[in-house]
């Protein structure tokens, strides 16, 4: 700490994060090899539906197949207490928020002073502003649109339609009263539309961004596509050329508490570095910091959301500490495994820097904990 201010951690640097008081214990034991107690960081899905049709949606394979029930997801939130779970992710797979289940979770994270985050399409933060406002460290809104008819392109609902007004109206609802951040999630779609016409989102990026300040928001994130595999879609030399004059033009908005980040996804793009992210290490450290649970299982992590072969145990039978004890976090090979994009990537290289005895200084003080 230098001249009495806290030390900051930019919110994309996953690195730094390893760094902080309350998690380095744990990361430096996980760097030499060792098991970890439980999980420091977990994403959860409390349910698989979800009230839009989004054509690009990574998880599209995996909706409206089930959920927890609401006594299961109140259970699973005194697990997460019991194993000194530091940040919660409620995330999907579906729409967090469609679960009538996850105020209570809100409410238990939140008053046992677990971080929580969220991630949503907005339709429903006015049902849940009271948690989200009281308990939430940040809402990240998916909305990937700066119009209603373009929301209506890349994120329908189920008949086609368009539900912007709503989402827009719930973030401004929820940046009156909110204690955490918002932000305003816009990944770039790009798809051939009939007879080979171009259409998507990427002419919106300056745009959104001047509604994200409007609305209140905290931060505005551009991120990148994902094939079905994980593998990053590249965007031709024009469009790229479009995104980033206008994430250029968006930055001269930050200030006053405002930011615009770039995902570890679009500065992957902007460098051309390809689909693949050849990794040479055989287990993922990182997995043993953090875990995903869902309504089909507890899974390694995000990427391997539905894969059999990642899958830890079935939480809907199982209490989480016990899938925790017994389950080998090492049945995922990353050189085999994910040669996709991963954000974690410079997290699992940092942690063989740690082990080789070159760790870098710890924090004072925790700044997030959602490593």
């Amino acid at each position: 700490m230098k001249g009495g201010k806290r030390v900051t951690i930019d919110r994309m640097d996953l690195v730094a994060k390893l760094y902080q008081p309350s998690t380095f214990p744990v990361v430096a034991r996980v760097a030499t090899g060792r098991r970890s107690a439980g999980p420091l960081v977990v994403d959860l899905d409390p349910t698989t539906f979800c009230d839009l049709a989004c054509p690009e949606c990574i998880s599209g394979k995996l909706l409206n197949q089930g959920r927890f029930s609401p006594e299961r997801l109140a259970e699973l939130a005194g697990e997460l207490v019991e194993l000194d779970v530091r940040a919660v992710i409620l995330i999907g797979g579906g729409e967090p928020l469609a679960h009538r289940g996850t105020r209570r979770v809100i409410t238990t994270l939140g008053e046992a002073g677990i971080a929580v985050g969220v991630v949503t399409n907005g339709t429903m933060i006015d049902h849940n502003l009271d948690e989200l406002a009281t308990y939430a460290d940040w809402v990240r809104v998916s909305v990937d649109a700066a119009t209603p008819e373009t929301f209506r392109l890349v994120r329908p609902d189920r008949r086609g339609g368009s539900a912007f007004d709503r989402v827009i109206d719930n973030m401004r609802k929820l940046a009156e009263v909110k204690k955490g951040a918002l932000g305003y999630s816009y990944l770039v779609i790009v798809r051939s539309g009939p007879d080979g016409v171009i259409e998507g989102n990427h002419g919106e990026i300056l745009a959104a961004a001047e509604l994200a300040r409007d609305i209140g928001c905290d931060f505005f994130e551009v991120k990148a596509q994902f094939d079905d595999e994980h593998h990053l879609i590249d965007l031709s030399p024009e469009i790229l050329r479009e995104v980033n004059a206008q994430i250029d033009a968006a930055r001269r908005l930050a200030g006053d508490g405002f930011e615009v980040v770039n995902s570890s996804t679009i500065d992957s793009v902007q460098r051309r570095a390809g689909p693949v992210q050849p990794k040479d290490y055989h287990r993922c450290g990182v997995t043993e910091l953090r875990t995903l649970v869902t309504p089909s299982g507890v899974y390694v992590c995000p990427y391997h959301r539905g894969n059999p072969a990642a899958r830890l145990g079935d939480a809907v039978t199982e209490p989480l500490p016990d899938i925790w004890r017994r389950s080998d976090r090492g049945i995922i090979d990353p050189s085999r495994d994910c040669r996709f994009h991963c954000a974690r990537h410079a997290s699992n290289l940092e942690l063989d820097e740690i082990a080789a005895g070159r760790a870098q200084p710890v924090l004072e003080h925790d700044h997030d904990l959602f490593i």
